[in-house]
């Protein structure tokens, strides 16, 4: 480490750019350096399977025009309503198993490689049920899962949220303890920087020890807005990755769309490329 410069592979998620086209959103993202865009499903339709084939190959078309990669899939469960992964009542459980199969295909047909599993409301204890029930009613959901997402080149990550956000995986050792419960190669954990910025150590500490267990990082800060808005020592993150040879994305992700897509797109990318170069030493 030192003697070239240490590089990520930089995505932005598209939810920021609103009703924004999806092509337009790849030839901007291009435009300003990102290597891939990460694509919440519900900005392409209501439900997965309401995007045509067509319109599926429109889109890989459109991200290999721009010259950017199709990351993969993030805000799983945010549409249709009434998915939950670990319902007691199987009728719902098992429709959010079968909708977790049709995006493993919508992310297999748009060539993503990761699937990110946040959705704090369609995880969460529902009210009544005990934590072991919650856990083993989760590992067969996404086990039952694998078989689709091998096939089809997709790896599911189970995100680690803060306690503010679910009552469900709020550590990274309980991400990690899933990936050990369900031991497929295709389901992996995911670091974001917003949820680690929770736990009780650094957020370099938690990206040295788990990013090895990772498929993806989401750059983002505590409060939710923009890497580089706040204090969030993404220097020692990227220190770490390059210390573990982590070769995956990482993406920006904000929940604050107010400064705009541009600005937060442009500034982020800025700020992420200044602390890799911190990383290694670089000025």
């Amino acid at each position: 480490m030192g003697e070239t410069t240490f590089e990520m592979k930089l995505g932005i998620c598209n939810e920021m750019f609103e009703d924004r086209p999806i092509g337009e959103v790849f030839d901007f993202a291009a435009s300003v350096g990102y290597d891939g865009v990460e694509i919440a499903p519900f900005t392409l339709a209501e439900a997965a399977g309401d995007v045509s084939a067509e319109r599926r190959r429109q889109i890989v078309r459109q991200a290999s025009d721009a010259g950017v990669e199709i990351v993969g899939l993030h805000w799983l469960l945010a549409s249709p309503k009434g998915l939950h992964i670990s319902h007691p009542e199987d009728a719902i459980r098992l429709k959010t198993r079968d909708y977790l199969l049709e995006l493993i295909d919508l992310c297999g047909d748009l060539n993503g490689s990761v699937m990110i599993f946040g959705s704090p409301a369609q995880r969460s204890i529902v009210e009544g049920q005990s934590y072991e029930a919650t856990w083993d009613r989760t590992v067969d959901s996404f086990s039952s899962c694998m078989d689709r997402a091998a096939e089809r080149g997709v790896t599911i990550c189970i995100e680690q949220l803060s306690a503010k956000e679910t009552d469900f995986i709020c550590t990274a050792e309980e991400a990690a303890k899933m990936m050990d419960a369900i031991d497929h190669s295709n389901f992996k954990m995911m670091l974001d920087v917003k949820a680690i910025s929770s736990l009780d150590r650094s957020i370099g500490e938690t990206a040295r020890e788990y990013g090895p267990r990772a498929a993806h990082v989401h750059a983002n800060e505590a409060d939710g807005n923009g890497p580089g808005t706040a204090d969030a020592d993404f220097a020692s993150v990227f220190r770490a990755l390059d210390e573990i040879g982590y070769d995956g994305y990482v993406s920006v992700e904000v929940f604050d769309f107010t400064p705009g897509a541009e600005k937060i797109a442009r500034d982020s990318i800025a700020f992420l490329k200044q602390a890799q170069r911190q990383a290694i030493g670089e000025p």
